[in-house]
């Protein structure tokens, strides 16, 4: 697929875009409030305090200046000075009244950040976990997750933002109230001169916006190439392959892309910021010489000066401040639409309204209608056309060669996907019709790629069945039922010994010890069908004769599926489903394969000679 194909497309955010995101808003809120809400209450309280202090201060300043002009005008041989001091004092006090002020503000933005980061990934975990495995495997939906994840961390500076922004229009508004009282035409000019930041501020938020959002895919390569090039994990394979300056000189090319595209934009920006910068300094400069010479012909006092000079600075200040904080609000709704989206996205795995008991035992078994299976965005059929029986108590082994559908077959069959097309039945009821969690309690699955959890060896079996954490005899039938206790009895710590080399102490297992801890997950629960997806690949032929010998013995009654290459394992079981490009080619016990000379015999005997 071309960079093109992958790249998001962009789109050109005008204000009115910028305006409606901001009804992003009360949904950002309710998130914050639901973190804490009392800090939220709390910080909200003070800010409206800390607006009433910048025209608190200028006042008391202004007075100090015309009893400082006062005094030095006044003849008497010992002037009163208390006064004086008593002015200085209140000022003193304000000043570090909103110094504590802006200390508590910001311990209590910070709080509320780390509260939101961990609120807000909560939420996205169990989203996610209501979603379907094909939309895992969808590039697009990934682009969004990832997008969505990024807005768990520094959204709570849209939460100061939008309360800095009241903040600051109160003050304002104490400081308006005098200049318009002065003089009307003075806010025109602070307008004139603050404008034209404010829309270079929002054109260059559109533009960082669009950069970010269509880096997006190749920022996902990126932290792939990040991980293979330092992983416990791939370092084997980087070494053996002497793939470092591959990795390198890739994760090299694509950051050295995002800085050139990046210091592009901020070079621009940084410049016309400069020019803005010095039209807001015109604008006020301008201002404070029209105050000076009304000062100096006397029609204002120095204090008035000092006053109407601090608050048109701080007027320009916080306007600019203001207009600047509305683009990087605007953009932070924006970049909040796409964590918004992302419980938009529903699961295509619909849950009945009545759902059904999963039937205990099974009567009929399960069958496969004309069943088929596409993937999204994908024009071959993983399966197709399957129709069979898989009956109670019966043993069903799946065999074909790689990419024949077997392991998208048993997702099916777990309810992991819904099929494309056709149905298949459990006691003669739609699938769809029975109780999802109560389905996959009693399918037990253990897929070839499972993983390896960076865990205590009783945590790893445990989330077979994860309500039975603290089940210890459970957890040591399983061991004992897939043969991992005696890996138990070898590790320092026994099953409270942390496996995996991420953390302290961490023992790393062997593919076939990994292996046969994965199997103890199945046998965590009392499944009345079980699954294995290559169960034995990584373990030795005496330890795979052992593993079968307990599994016919643990499944005796039950009914099971075998995914395998190896024919040993295969004839194992009642029936064998040989797939062929997703449909069934043949279905029949070991015997009848062998006596039809078809495929299955084609490839067992292709087997049987590796051994000869």
């Amino acid at each position: 697929m071309s960079k093109e194909r992958n790249r998001i497309q962009t789109k050109n955010i005008t204000f009115k875009n910028r305006l409606s995101a901001l009804g992003n808003l009360p949904q950002f809120f309710k998130l914050v409030w639901q973190s804490s809400p009392w800090k939220t209450s709390f910080s909200f309280i003070l800010r409206l305090i800390r607006s009433a202090m910048p025209v608190a201060l200028l006042y008391i300043g202004k007075l100090i200046v015309d009893e400082v002009v006062q005094l030095n005008h006044n003849s008497a041989s010992h002037p009163d000075h208390s006064h004086l001091w008593k002015l200085v004092a209140i000022e003193f006090g304000l000043a570090i009244f909103t110094d504590g002020l802006n200390r508590l503000i910001n311990l209590l933005d910070s709080l509320l950040g780390d509260l939101f980061s961990n609120h807000t990934s909560v939420r996205i975990m169990r989203h996610a976990a209501t979603l379907d495995l094909d939309q895992f495997e969808d590039s697009v939906f990934y682009d969004k997750l990832e997008r969505a994840r990024q807005q768990t961390v520094g959204r709570t500076v849209l939460l100061s933002q939008v309360m800095s922004q009241v903040q600051d229009i109160i003050s304002m508004g104490f400081l308006i109230t005098g200049l318009i009282a002065f003089n009307p035409w003075l806010i025109l000019l602070l307008l004139v001169a603050i404008i034209p930041a404010f829309w270079g501020e929002s054109y260059f938020n559109n533009q960082n916006y669009a950069l970010t959002r269509s880096q997006t895919p190749e920022r996902r390569e990126l932290d792939y190439l990040r991980y293979l090039g330092a992983s416990d994990e791939t370092a084997k394979e980087i070494k053996l392959f002497n793939l470092a300056e591959f990795v390198i000189n890739r994760f090299k090319n694509l950051s050295d892309k995002f800085y050139a595209d990046n210091s592009k934009l901020s070079v621009k920006r940084s410049g016309w910021g400069t020019f803005f910068s010095v039209l807001g300094s015109i604008g006020y400069y301008l201002a404070y010489v029209f105050i000076i010479i009304r000062t100096v012909n006397g029609n204002l006092t120095v204090g008035d000066l000092t006053f109407l000079a601090g608050s048109f600075r701080q007027l320009r200040s916080l306007m600019e401040g203001i207009l600047t904080r509305f683009a990087a609000v605007a953009q932070g709704a924006i970049y909040l639409t796409d964590f918004l989206e992302f419980f938009e996205i529903k699961p295509k795995i619909e849950v009945a309204e009545t759902p059904l008991p999963f039937p205990n035992p099974i009567k009929q078994g399960f069958v496969f209608e004309n069943v088929g299976f596409q993937y999204h965005n994908s024009e071959i059929w993983a399966n197709r056309y399957l129709n069979f029986t898989l009956n109670p108590g019966e043993k069903l082994a799946l065999v074909g060669e790689n990419g024949a559908g077997k392991t998208t077959l048993v997702k099916l069959l777990a309810r992991l996907y819904n099929p494309t097309e056709g149905r298949i039945l459990l006691d003669g009821i739609d699938l769809k019709s029975y109780a999802i969690e109560d389905l996959r309690f009693n399918i037990g699955v253990i897929f070839q790629d499972y993983l390896r959890y960076q865990m205590t060896l009783s945590q790893n079996i445990a989330v077979g069945n994860i309500a039975q954490i603290n089940n210890f005899s459970l957890i040591k039938k399983a061991a004992h039922e897939s043969l991992a206790d005696s890996l138990a009895e070898k590790l320092p710590d026994q099953y409270n010994q942390w496996l995996g080399r991420r953390f302290n102490d961490g023992v790393e297992l062997s593919g076939g010890e990994w292996q046969k801890v994965a199997l103890a997950r199945a046998y965590m629960k009392d499944a009345q069908v079980l699954i294995l997806d290559e169960p034995t690949a990584a373990l030795d032929a005496r330890a795979e004769y052992e593993v079968f010998q307990r599994f016919a013995e643990l499944t005796k009654g039950k009914s099971a599926v075998l995914i395998s290459h190896r024919f040993s394992t295969a004839r194992l079981a009642d029936r064998i489903l040989v797939l062929e490009k997703g449909t069934v080619l043949e279905i029949g016990t070991h015997q009848q394969l062998l006596a039809k000379q078809g495929k299955y015999a084609e490839l067992f005997k292709l087997q049987a000679m590796g051994y000869q």
